[in-house]
């Protein structure tokens, strides 16, 4: 049979033997990586029995096919572990990810560096191995598979702190033990010299530069991505591509961790890509990876299993006895980072406390998997690693890992249960029995509905009112006992919910094409941040994260800054028009929270907990809706045409929709559908542009605004208008500061500011028309007050130097700036706001 056949034979019967393994697991209650590890086995004792048995037609040659299988490491990491790696870290939650970093990084650094030392130091007393082959055994066996784990957790209903903890630590822990893997075997090679400080160096450039790599690769891919958007299959092969190239970027040319690469690539696409990938797309990609991820992830197990048979009929008693030194040496070394390391990180508020419980089955469920043994095949093939090593790595390894498949994996669903950790939280419950006491009660009146509308004979009917009128009194006896909510867990619990059905609303936004990608990415991160005070402050901290959505971003001050001070009017329109948006975006969701508020959250939580939210929501809403009539003041058109533009978009969408109905009635045929979205697309591709914003910043029209020079003829005006500066000044942005050296004037165009005057109980309020800063060119000493802009101001700048020429010019215009000066210096107790010559203003 020719070679190409025996291995599409061999795979697709694995796939085919793969494919009824989930359901038997289910049947059975055995995690899927157990069954598939004791399949493995199994397939390959029987090979090794039958292989050479002649005349079985196509199950024969399947078996032969595998005992034919050369599948090398090489092809095994380069083929499926950039694969596996990319699944794992696309699915993780960046953000909650986050919230537990210290333990996670202390799990997954930390901990693998003590497992390796541990069980190297432990073996090489009682072996007589090398201990570079030891603590090259012990980064292997250091590494974790969180699928059976997780997999069981999620059968539980464990809390999904606990699930996150384990998967974050596999996630980065695979990247440190495989990097601290390679260190090791190029010192056992003679690939690496030099003592503990160079290896510790080597180990930082190798995992630094993987994540430099990764993060690079993960934010060009999301550049690349936009020329392909709403191209589903376009975009997913982009990600498919980029595990690959990151992983041989890094491992084959760069010289860093591929591993690190890939991980650090997935993570910035699952945090960042849902709003770069096209909203349709973005479920489909998860489907495609979690499959892909499937069958990395089982042939991997396969191919490496069907050679453990061989292994263990080759076990002696001594390394049955060293298996267990390993066993022993990895629980203890795991045990003293969870108990012993992790208690003084929490002490020292590095970390939230972590239960004795969650611990416990951390401990327990350090299941190893498919990168272990794929490590064990890379030390068997290395030539440059004597076959004594080789042996003695692949026997301790193997039997470490199926010992925790077969006894950690197996028993883990009963520790849980031991624990109570599949049981949920005294407000858990209660939230639970609120929530199906509600639909419970909608689901009784609308079964009695349909039993009319389909005329149900009245004793079918009756049956099955009567089984959910007994599950709601049952609710109602299990409501009474438990203990009542206080007011603060309420306000709590609805807080959590809020902030989340937010974040839940900024994406429904964007995938119904109504707000940006960029007001996306802001607004969701925002809640983010939102979500963790809440979590840790509770009211309080719902209170102090709203400012951020009211306050001027870091961009927003530089494009401001860049402005002032060199007259670049364009990144500050941008950030402007993005500030539209943002506000726009924020009252639209306010609004339907307040909604939300008082329908379902007061009929879970009741009305005085829902009123105390609705007022919270009033509040930023409220704010929201200053800060845009703020910016509606200043530019009434732009405001008219931003909002068109989302009206625009929400309006394509229902038109698309009616378009989709159209052809599922067979009202209109294919063609005229296909011809009637190329046409939406048009149109949407069109409303997508952001609309310019002008920043009226028109010298003219600004001059004749102020009354100074309403006189001035209009050929010497017109020199005038050369020599001003036009300038935008943010709401609350300091103009000038008590002490600096003067050297400008400012005439205000429109808007007004606040001068902070010393031995002044108020400040002084100067409006369009008026200016400010003279005495400090008169006098040439420092300024002697604060001027802060109360709304966006529209300024006239006049420099020192252009100040003295023009006054030295026009006597008239000199005149009367002194006379203004004068008059300021003189004290006035109440100063009008509206008249130049009355108000102490700063100079």
């Amino acid at each position: 049979m020719h070679e190409i056949v025996i291995y599409v034979l061999g795979v697709s019967g694995l796939l085919a033997v793969v494919s009824f393994l989930p359901p038997l697991a289910a049947h059975f209650r055995v995690p899927f990586t157990v069954l598939l590890a004791g399949v493995g086995v199994l397939l390959g004792a029987v090979v090794q029995g039958f292989a050479s048995v002649q005349g079985m037609g196509p199950i024969g040659d399947f078996f032969a096919s595998l005992a034919g299988f050369d599948v090398s490491a090489e092809v095994l990491l380069y083929t499926f572990l950039p694969v596996l790696l990319f699944e794992t870290a696309l699915t993780v939650d960046v953000r909650r990810l986050m919230d537990d970093v210290g333990p996670i990084l202390l799990l997954a650094v930390v901990a693998v560096f003590v497992c390796t030392f541990a069980v190297g130091y432990a073996l090489s007393l009682v072996s007589g191995f090398s201990l570079v082959a030891c603590l090259l055994l012990g980064s292997i066996v250091a590494t974790t598979d969180p699928a059976a784990v997780v997999g069981i957790f999620r059968d539980l209903g464990a809390p999904r702190r606990l699930t996150m903890l384990v998967e974050g630590e596999s996630l980065l822990n695979d990247a440190a033990a495989i990097s601290l893997f390679t260190l090791l075997l190029g010192m056992l090679t003679r690939k690496a010299d030099g003592g503990v400080a160079e290896a510790a160096l080597a180990f930082l450039e190798n995992f630094g530069g993987g994540l430099l790599v990764g993060y690079l690769c993960g934010r060009v891919a999301c550049v690349l991505v936009t020329p392909v958007r709403d191209q589903p299959m376009a975009e997913i092969t982009l990600t498919v591509a980029l595990a690959y190239l990151t992983y041989m970027l890094a491992e084959h040319y760069l010289g860093v961790s591929g591993v690190v690469a890939v991980v650090a690539s997935a993570l910035v696409v699952g945090s960042i890509g849902r709003t770069r990938i096209s909203p349709a797309t973005w479920d489909a990609l998860e489907h495609v990876w979690k499959q892909l991820g499937f069958w990395a992830n089982s042939l991997i197990f396969l191919l490496t299993a069907l050679v453990v048979p061989k292994v263990f009929a080759q076990l002696s008693v001594a390394e049955v006895g060293l298996a267990a030194v390993v066993v022993v040496a990895a629980l203890a070394a795991r045990g003293a980072v969870l108990f012993g390391l992790l208690p003084v990180l929490s002490a020292a508020g590095l970390a939230q406390k972590v239960s004795h419980s969650y611990k416990a089955v951390m401990l327990w469920g350090g299941l190893r998997g498919a990168v272990s043994l794929t490590l064990v095949l890379v030390v068997s093939e290395n030539d440059r690693v004597p076959d004594r090593v080789q042996a003695f790595v692949a026997a301790l390894a193997t039997c470490f890992v199926f010992f925790t498949l077969f006894v950690n994996g197996t028993t883990l669903r009963h520790l849980i249960r031991l624990l109570g950790l599949d049981k949920l939280t005294p407000v858990e419950r209660a939230m639970r029995n609120r929530a199906l006491a509600l639909s419970l009660g909608g689901v009784q009146e609308k079964a009695a509905e349909l039993a009319r509308h389909y005329e149900i004979e009245r004793a079918a009917a009756d049956a099955l009112i009567t089984h959910y009128a007994e599950r709601l009194s049952h609710i109602d006896l299990e409501r009474e006992a438990e203990r009542p909510l206080s007011a603060a867990e309420r306000v709590t619990i609805g807080l959590v919910i809020l902030v989340n059905r937010e974040e839940e609303l900024y994406f429904h936004h964007f995938k119904e094409g109504i707000s940006s990608r960029h007001v996306a990415e802001l607004l969701t991160g925002r809640t983010a941040r939102m979500l963790d005070a809440v979590k840790t402050q509770g009211r309080d901290g719902y209170r102090a994260a709203e400012e951020p959505f009211m306050a001027f971003t870091g961009w927003m001050r530089l494009a401001s800054w860049l402005h002032r001070r060199f007259g670049i009017t364009k990144p500050l329109a941008r950030r402007l028009s993005m500030r539209f948006e943002v506000l726009v975006a924020v009252r639209l969701v306010l609004r339907e929270l307040i909604t939300f508020t008082q329908g379902r959250l007061a009929d879970v939580l009741g009305t005085e907990t829902s009123c105390e939210l609705e007022g919270l929501l009033t509040v930023r809403l409220q704010r929201t809706e200053q800060a845009l009539g703020a910016l509606k003041l200043q530019y009434p058109d732009y405001a008219i045409v931003l909002q068109n533009q989302y009206l625009g978009r929400a309006a394509l969408r229902l038109e698309e929709a009616d378009y989709r109905t159209l052809h599922a009635e067979s009202i209109i045929s294919q063609e005229v559908l296909s011809d009637l979205q190329r046409d939406v697309e048009l149109r949407r591709r069109i409303l997508e542009k952001p609309p310019q914003l002008d920043l009226k910043l028109n010298l003219p029209e600004m001059v004749r605004r102020v009354p100074i020079f309403a006189s001035v003829p209009p050929d010497r005006l017109a020199r005038i208008v050369k020599l001003l500066k036009p300038r935008l000044f943010l709401p609350g942005e300091t103009v000038v500061r008590k002490g600096e050296h003067g050297d400008c004037m400012f005439f205000i165009a429109s808007g007004a500011v606040e001068v902070i005057v010393p031995g002044l109980s108020e400040p002084v309020k100067l409006g369009t028309g008026d200016f400010f800063g003279e005495m400090a060119l008169l006098s040439r000493r420092p300024r002697n007050a604060d001027v802060r802009a109360l709304g966006y101001c529209q300024m006239l700048v006049l420099h020192e130097r252009v100040f003295r020429r023009l006054v030295g010019r026009d006597p008239d215009l000199r005149q009367h700036i002194e006379a203004v000066a004068d008059a300021r210096r003189q004290p006035a107790p109440q100063p009008e706001p509206d008249t130049e010559q009355a108000a102490p203003a700063t100079t």
